[in-house]
């Protein structure tokens, strides 16, 4: 298995991926915690240091530049400070912010995150969580300025990435959009063009996303789509392989946490891979992201689904082992699989 994964690993290379979705700011307030509250019982923290990094579907490009690929997010952000720090973030990861829409209708999604460190060198521990969101519809306007920004960023694109965060920016005629620039033959006006990988991370319902290449979902989205619980190791199974059918998808993947990960393939393949680290686990926001960051890159140089989800789960192992929203890269997972 090794040198299997190092193979497919050696056919990662630069490719250009769009993703498409709800864009925001991740937050970290990290303290010491000194006494308790005279006011609640609530530990007093002193602040230590602060630090921002792309979340919601900005995490996934994030963690493309970092596997060496080139990233396009399309997406809103509001005419405010966070929206500037954003912006600020990507290009200093030199993200391509040219399908970034500004909405003054709306603020910028921020998660902030409050993270208390003991007196101890351990790692710090989320007390509270506070998110600035809006979900109302897309104006018209805004819709029809990024359906324009996916039919021209894809025009580059080897693949395209849709993370649904569920901030109202995967509307149906949004994913009809990528369906189209994704798969140009399957389109009514359809006059030429070459096809694209076309991926999904949905925290919804998944039937929206027929004719994806590949979906991704955890368990309880899973769940949630079907209908019924999934408990026993043949439950997943009928549950990939039914999805797959439904959604008319190359491959289906659901995560299970601790667990480790279930995939079904149109050729007739199901596999259940376990977690690949279960002893550092000190952080798993964002996860999820870099496994479909992974096997969207992966599909898209070419590498088989099993061996592509594989190499998710070495990454995802990685992650977790940090604080926060956390990335890796290719000479990291090299490292990891050869060691």
């Amino acid at each position: 298995m090794r040198e299997q994964l190092l193979a497919a690993l050696n056919r990662i290379a630069a490719r250009r991926v769009m993703i498409v979705g709800d864009l925001a700011l991740d937050e970290y307030l990290v303290g010491r915690a000194t006494r308790l509250s005279r006011e609640a019982a609530i530990p007093v923290l002193e602040l230590s240091r602060e630090f921002a990094v792309p979340g919601g579907a900005g995490n996934p490009a994030h963690n493309l530049v970092a596997l060496g690929a080139h990233a396009v997010p399309v997406g809103v952000i509001g005419p405010d400070r966070a929206g500037e720090q954003l912006l600020a973030r990507f290009h200093e990861l030199r993200v391509d912010t040219g399908g970034i829409v500004a909405d003054p209708s709306r603020p910028t999604t921020t998660k902030m995150r409050v993270m208390a460190e003991g007196a101890m060198p351990t790692f710090p521990q989320q007390v509270a969580r506070l998110d600035r969101i809006e979900r109302k519809p897309l104006s018209a306007p805004i819709e029809r300025a990024l359906i324009e920004r996916i039919h021209d960023c894809a025009e580059e694109a080897d693949a395209l990435l849709v993370s649904d965060y569920r901030g109202g920016l995967v509307t149906p005629a949004i994913i009809e959009a990528c369906r189209s620039a994704a798969h140009p033959s399957a389109a009514p006006d359809w006059i030429g063009g070459r096809q694209r990988l076309l991926t999904v991370d949905s925290q919804g319902d998944l039937l929206r996303f027929a004719d994806f290449d590949l979906v991704r979902a955890n368990r309880q989205e899973a769940e949630a789509t079907l209908g019924r619980r999934l408990e026993q190791e043949s439950d997943f199974q009928t549950a990939c392989e039914e999805l797959l059918g439904r959604l008319h998808a190359r491959a289906v993947v659901i995560t299970r946490a601790d667990d480790g990960l279930s995939i079904a393939t149109r050729d007739g393949r199901y596999a259940h891979l376990p977690v690949v680290n279960r002893s550092e686990v000190f952080d798993v926001t964002g996860a999820g992201d870099t496994v479909i960051a992974v096997l969207t890159l992966a599909l898209a140089c070419g590498v088989d689904e099993m061996d592509a989800a594989w190499l998710a789960m070495v990454a995802a192992g990685i992650v977790v082992r940090h604080i926060g929203v956390a990335v890796t890269t290719v000479a990291e997972l090299r490292q990891v699989i050869g060691a």
